[in-house]
Parts: C-alpha cells; structure tokens; sequence
C-alpha cells in the first residue's frame, strides 16, 4: 500500500513538526500545497484533505480526488464522491461479532480461491468494545453487578470465547472485555488519540465505526461516525470508503446556559433545530464564543446525538478546553503537548443558537426529536392520547383516557394509568460521560430522599454507567442516595437504551397487556424508537439523568411540574421540582472537587486486563477459525458459498413480489430488532428446536454471529406496520400469490423456493436509526433484491448496497400513492446487462403488471458502489480484490 512519501505524489508537502522527539517527526502541511481555496476550507473538510494528500498513491487516492476536495465550495453542490482511509476503526460487541464473524469466513474463502487467509487483516487499527451484552436482569440490590455480569456470561459464553479467539488470532486489533465501559464514553476517555503518531508521521485521528453513536468523539475534535459494518470491514482491510463529499452546517452558539438548565436540555433543542433546519448528509462545525461555556462533556453529549438530528456529525474543533479534557483523563503531558502543536482550529456559519433560551425538556414519546418543553408536557401527553395513531397519538378513546388500573404486587395495593412510569434508567453513552448531569442526578436523590420521596416499586430503576470513573467519583457522597431510591449499579455497559431492559415483573406486564395501557419508559439514553425499549412501553422519553429520577418519583407522564407535587414527603408535605433540583453552582462545586484525574488513570491502566470471567476462557489458536455446527451463536454465514473469482455483475429483476410495504421513517429497529427475543417469534421457535430455553434466549443482537437466528429477526419487531396488513402492527405480511398471512420469513423462504424475486416499497427516511449491519444482511438473505423508497438514511442505504441490494429513491413528489401502487401488483427493474452501462444516480425504469409505469434514480452513489454491486457485494469485492494482489 503506499503510504509512505517516496510514493506520495504529494510528499513535497512534508514537514518537520517542531517536537522534542526522538528521531523527530513530520507531517503533511496543506499550506505547503500554496492553494489560497485552503483557508476557506471549513475544519472537518480540511481533515478529509489532509487524509487524501497524505494517502495519495495515484491507484486507490488520486490527485483528482484532491482536487475534488479543494474545490469543495463548488464541488459539495454536485454530490461528487470521495475516498476516505480512517485512521482507526471502533466497533462495539453487537456489531463487531458478526464482523469477526464475516472476517473469519472470508478467511476461509481466501483460502478456497487460493489465496493467503492472513491477508485478511485489520490494515488499520481496530478497537473493539464488549458493552452491549450486559442486560438490566437484577435491579434494585447491592449485588446487580456481580450477578447481572455473571448472568451475562453465562448467556455469552460462546460469543465471549470467539472474540477472544479474535483478539489473538487477527493483528492490530484491541478487545476490551465486558464490564469495563461504554464503548463511546471509552473512546472519550481512553481510546482516543486525537493525534496519530505512527513511526514519526503526525495526522489526525479519524475513526469510523459500527455504531452510529461513534459521533460522540466529535466533540473531542477527532472527526469520526458510524458506517455499515460492511464499509467498516473493508476499511479494516486497508480499502478506502467512497463517501460523498458534504456540506457543512455552521452553528452558531452564543450566551451560556441559565441555572439548572442541564447539556440534556441543550443537545435536545439542538436537535430539534437541526432537524427542522435539514442536514441530513451533511456535517455541522459548531462555533462562536457560546463554546466557552461548554464543558468537553457538554460538547460530547451534542455531538453524540448527531444521528438523531440527521447529520452525519457534529464537530467542534480542538480548542483549550480540549485540551483540559485531555490532561483531566490522564492523557500524558507530552501527548497533549504534540496535540497542542500539530492541530489548529477553523469554522464556519449557518444557524445560531442562544444558550440563554434553552428550556428544560424530554424528547418523545417515539421519536428523538420530538422535544417537549417540561412546561408544556402535561398538555402534549393528552394530546398524543387523543391523536390518531402516529409518531404524536396513540387514539384512545376519550372514555378510557383517565381509566385507572389496581392490581395487587406482591401484597402491595398498585394502580397503572396511560402514562404511568414502568421503566426508569440512566444509561447510554449519551448522559452518562458528562459529569455535569451525574452529578445533577445525585444531588436530586439526595434531596428527593431527605425529603422523604421513594419511587414505587413496580418502576424497575437502573444504573448504567459508560465508566467505572462515574462510580468513583459519584462515590463521593451520592451513590448511596441513588441506590436508596433504587438506582443501584447494575453494570457498566449499553443497557435500556439499545433494548437491553430485562423483563418487567410478570404481574406487571399482565397488567398492562390485559388493560391495554401505554406505559410509559423514561431514560437518559439517545434513541427511543417503538419497540426499542421495552415491547411494553409504548411511550418513551429521553431526559436528563436527574430529569429521570424525577419522572421515576413521580410515576408518571401525565404531569406538569410547575404546579403539581412529584409526591409526598415527610410530614405529609407536598414536594415539587424546584424543592429538589440542584443549582448550577452546586453542581459545578462538586465537579470541581471530586472529578479528578486519578480516577481516569486508575481506571484505564486495568482495563485491558478483564475480569476473571474472561480470563478464564480457553479459546483455540488456529488462524482459521473452526466453526462449529451445533453453535446457536456462531454459525458460517453463507454469503461466500459458492463463490468464484469472476464477478455475477448487473442481476436482471423481473416480475418481483412486493415482501412489505410501509410508509415513513421504518427504522433500523424494525428492519432488525436488537432486544429481546420474543417467546411467541420465529426466532424463540429456532432457537427451542436447537435445544435453547426461553431464559436463554437473550437478545437479537447477542445472536448476530448466527445467520439462521437474525433471518428470523429480519421485519420481526412487534410494533412493525406493514401496509399489505392494513393497520395492523407486527412481524407478518401477505403471500401475494395465494392471500396467505405469513410471519416475514415464511413468506420469503415460499418467494424463495418458487424462484420468485421479491421487493420492499417503503416511504421517507427508510432505515432510519443505529447502525446494523443486519438491516441489510438479513434483508438480502430473505431474498430482496431491490427497497424503493422515497429517501434513505444514510448508513441503512450503504449497507444495503454493500450486501448487493439496489437502492431506488421514487422522484421529487412522487410516492406509492401518487403512483397508485397497492403493493400487490408484480415489478420488473430494467437494468442495464452490463456494469459499465450504469453510472451514479440514473434514472431507471420500474414497470409492474398493472401497466404502470415510473422512474427511480438509482442509489449507487459513487462508481465504488457500483464496482460493489458488479461484485455482488462488498465483501466479495474485497476477497477477490486481495486474492489478486497475492497473484
């Protein structure tokens, strides 16, 4: 690969970094390129430049690339591609299992073409980060931890022992064992290196990874998002990933935020700007004196929530306070020095906010944009009761509104009402790396407890740090309040807000499935989809941590804080928000004192080390994993069976069945659910016919690793809406040719074993949500060759064309209404016989049974893409592309 200078075309540009090393160090200088476009070039392009002049070899970067990226006032407008080398690549379990597991079959297909399986290789430094296995099982005791971890392995043992295997078997790749953190919090606060040094050469850390959170690091000045697990893989093997060159969103902060207004607040505001402003694609560099004010943490937490408000991230420069955060972590001195020197900040405008006018808020009930003032909550939760059935209503008949529900738990007298408070969490990597808050939320429990408030016990609480530095510093005095309340520890990992909320108690969820309430979850996480939390709770928040413990005392939603108690104290007496919600100094005196920056140190130093669960797993030692059959968590996907060195090309699809129709905003969720397996699923009926008990069934995500468990999964979330169902939700669609109601799977095997291609119609902003690999990889599996919709999220759509799926967007103003399309007509895609008669964004021609006819652009976005698809996909792509090199 050429990296070096002697083979850069650009290695005129080379420099001296002024640094007391030994043996020095050099760096790319884009002023030594004496182009006068640099200056106006805003930061985050200015990064992309320095990788494309420093990885510029004439073969996979070129000088025309360059030149693109130099011309980004001009060439940003006509969506022009580009290659991208990241300096790093970051996974976290759920995505980065199934990738071991893609890795360790191509290495098998490498070794059937002939070629060497050591090829395949992380090229780039990879960090993997085991934090989403741990599940909210034990709540409410002292001993959460050991047992929820000891239950975790138990469940993961197979998964746990594999990416062990991994961390020896695959080079330049780092495993961090469970229990140890969240992965972005991790990254923050140790993975990080802002600065690349590598055998003397200096450049910035860039990061793509498999979890659409990875824009947390923006806030740390290292540009980086979350890809496909197919885009991260072939980064990982040294290939660079075509991107479209964006535009880029200035916003403008001004002011500093008032008292007791929190960063949850803030980033929530942010959100719903930048999504009404639309900046979908793009990039944001946030700027201007308002930055001051914001702690690294409070930067983070804006950055974080990127995929929520459409961006592809939310980035702000390194700047002092960077560099505090840095030193504050345990970041050597001379680090943060070689920082300091090397990188230099620059913006750029196009919105502005005033920190003085945030207001506190939540976000939901169903999606994370939609904010609502504390002040206005009560009025916004009758009106989603009385609303038809969408993203704001649930129709409930007027008469059933205010019913109250009593049960008996467990000898308690409990009653359950629409909007009553089941779940309530602080979790996610989003809240819980910023001090500010954590502290907030312990000061509110310890207030709250004083005066004599206790949550109900039917409201399972929950811990979850991204850190073990969280714990440590909350031990200062609050830790103990929390737990008294019911928010004990109960690990160190991505719990509720991925779907990893444990059962309610059986009485409980009786209760509300048999009197259909809408309960309701509220959680310090980023993302609250149907369906994501908990089957159960059809209405979900997103709050500050404190802003979760007051909703958990109070039991409901259904409240206006201003006026009406949380509860009742000590001597019968009526508490309100204002008698328990810290002062802004309170909380900043406590920070101050109490986060320092041994407990950075003194956690990170261990955290390569594991726990004596992992330590204790025996793995094999061969290059070439051997997978074993009876495995229902590991199993040899088939995506190379089969294969051969000449690529299939261009596929014709001729008379396709419609699988599922839907309308807007279907997410990630519902294409591929990450939570628990229902008893009732195909997935549940797979997994007891291989011998699984239903307590063993664990989650979606833990079962990635297994083709035949996710297929299952694939359209399986309960709350799904599929319009050849009409209006009614789940996992189930019509056979078209015999009007059968099959489950999703069944219908594609029947499609399948007929010869019979089959298509998804969808509406706007399809894929939607985390980034899954599944999304895609299960829908290629279940036989659907092409989705038309009226637009994509951005990772959803590379990942389908990274399994081979064709992408169509419908034109501007059409849809399937206008068109007239029922779904249950047949289609034929006319494609072009050969790969090289098609190009980036064509128009092609869809026709169906019905004699109707209408043009789709084509969603191959770059000639990459295309060269993807020629292939039949990504993977394939790179495996014959490395075996050729060995040639």
């Amino acid at each position: 690969m050429a990296t070096t200078a002697s083979s850069n075309t650009f290695s005129f540009a080379l420099r001296r970094l002024p640094l007391d090393l030994e043996g020095g160090g050099s760096y790319y200088s884009l002023p030594a390129l004496r182009d006068p476009r640099i200056d106006k070039l805003p930061y985050t392009i200015r990064v992309l430049l320095e990788s494309a002049v420093r990885n510029c070899d004439e073969f996979q970067i070129t000088k025309e690339d360059v030149e693109k990226i130099l011309g980004w006032e001009k060439t940003s407008m006509k969506l022009v591609d580009i290659p991208l080398k990241p300096s790093r690549v970051l996974l976290q379990d759920f995505t980065g299992v199934p990738i071991l597991v893609d890795l360790a079959s191509m290495r098998g297909a490498m070794s059937e073409l002939g070629g060497d399986p050591d090829k395949i290789n992380p090229m780039v430094p990879a960090d993997l980060v085991i934090d989403h296995s741990v599940t909210a099982n034990v709540v409410r005791s002292d001993n959460a931890v050991q047992t929820n971890m000891e239950l975790e392995f138990e469940r993961n043992k197979e998964r746990f022992t594999f990416l062990k295997w991994g961390s020896s078997a695959f080079h330049n790749m780092l495993i961090i064992p469970p229990g140890l953190g969240i992965v972005h919090q991790v990254n923050l606060e140790y993975l990080a290196r802002v600065v690349f040094n590598r055998n003397g050469l200096f450049y910035p850390d860039s990061v793509l990874g498999t979890d659409s959170h990875t824009i947390m690091i923006n806030g740390l000045g290292v540009l980086g998002w979350g890809v496909g697990g197919i885009d991260a893989e072939a980064a990982m093997l040294g290939q660079p990933m075509s991107m479209v060159l964006p535009g880029v969103v200035g916003f403008k902060l001004n002011g500093t935020l008032r008292n007791g207004v929190t960063a949850t607040d803030l980033v929530l505001t942010v959100t719903q700007m930048l999504r009404k402003h639309g900046v979908v694609g793009k990039f944001v560099d946030f700027y201007g004196r308002g930055m001051e004010e914001l702690a690294l943490a409070d930067r983070a937490t804006i950055a974080n929530m990127a995929p929520e408000y459409g961006a592809t991230v939310g980035f702000f420069p390194v700047d002092h306070i960077t560099l505090q955060y840095l030193k504050i972590t345990g970041r050597e001195d001379e680090t943060v020095s070689t920082i300091e020197t090397y990188l230099q900040p620059t913006f750029s405008s196009y919105l502005e906010l005033d920190l003085r006018d945030v207001e506190p808020c939540i976000s939901g009930p169903k999606r994370p944009h939609n904010r609502v003032t504390l002040k206005d909550m009560k009025a916004d939760w009758h009106a989603c009761l009385q609303n038809k059935i969408g993203f704001k209503g649930y129709a409930v008949p007027k008469d059933l509104q205010d019913r109250v529900v009593k049960f008996d738990f467990h000898g308690q007298t409990a009653e359950l009402k629409h909007g009553s408070v089941l779940i309530a969490a602080i979790t996610s990597c989003t809240n819980t790396s910023n001090p500010t808050v954590m502290i907030s939320s312990g000061l509110v429990a310890k207030k709250a407890y004083e005066l004599g408030l206790e949550v109900k016990p039917w409201v399972k609480t929950s811990l979850a740090p991204g850190s073990g530095v969280v714990t440590k510093y909350l031990r200062s005095g609050l830790l103990r309040y929390l737990s008294d309340l019911g928010f004990n520890l109960v690990g160190y990992g991505c719990t509720t807000c991925i779907g990893n909320s444990g059962d309610l108690d059986q009485i409980v969820a009786d209760a509300v499935t048999e009197n259909e309430i809408i309960a309701a979850a509220v959680l310090s996480g980023n993302r609250n989809f149907e369906g994501r939390i908990h089957p159960l709770t059809q209405a979900n928040y997103l709050a500050s941590p404190p802003l979760v413990i007051v909703y958990a005392l109070a039991g409901t939603a259904d409240i206006n804080f201003e006026e009406e108690p949380i509860g009742t104290g000590k001597g019968d007496r009526p508490v309100f928000l204002r008698d328990i919600w810290p002062s802004s100094e309170e909380v900043s005196e406590i920070v101050q004192s109490n986060v320092l920056v041994d407990m950075f140190r003194s956690t990170y130093e261990v955290i390569t080390k594991g726990n004596p669960m992992w330590n204790q797993l025996v793995v094999p030692t061969a290059e070439v994993y051997s997978w074993d059959p009876s495995s229902t968590y590991i199993r040899e996907p088939p995506f190379f069976k089969g294969m051969t060195m000449d690529p299939p090309g261009p596929r014709s699809i001729n008379d396709a069945y419609c699988l599922l129709s839907f309308g807007d905003c279907v997410t990630t969720d519902h294409i591929s659910p990450a939570g628990s397996i229902h008893k009732d699923s195909l997935a549940a009926k797979y997994l007891v016919e291989h011998g699984v008990k239903p307590k063993d069934f664990n989650s979606y995500g833990s079962r990635r690793g297994n083709y035949e468990a996710m297929m299952r999964g694939t359209f399986g979330n309960i709350r799904i809406v599929n319009k050849l169902l009409g209006c009614e939700p789940g996992p189930k669609t019509i056979h078209i040719p015999t009007g059968e109601k099959l489950y999703v799977y069944d219908a594609a095997m029947r499609y399948k074993t007929d010869g019979q291609d089959t298509i998804v119609l969808a509406g706007s902003e399809y894929g939607t949500g985390s980034s899954r690999d599944w999304d895609a990889k299960g829908t290629m599996l279940l036989g659907v060759k092409s989705v038309i919709a009226k637009s994509f999220e951005r990772i959803h759509r590379s990942n389908l064309v990274g399994m081979g799926v064709i992408p169509l967007c419908f034109k501007s103003g059409e849809d399937m209404e206008s068109i007239g399309l029922t779904g249950h007509e047949q289609y034929t895609i006319h494609l072009p016989s050969s790969v090289h008669e098609m190009r980036p964004g064509q128009d092609i021609v869809v026709t169906t049974s019905t004699g109707k006819s209408f043009v789709c652009t084509l969603r191959f976005d770059t000639e990459v893409e295309l060269s993807y698809y020629d292939h039949g996909g990504i993977l394939h792509y790179v495996t014959r592309k490395l075996v050729n090199a060995a040639c």
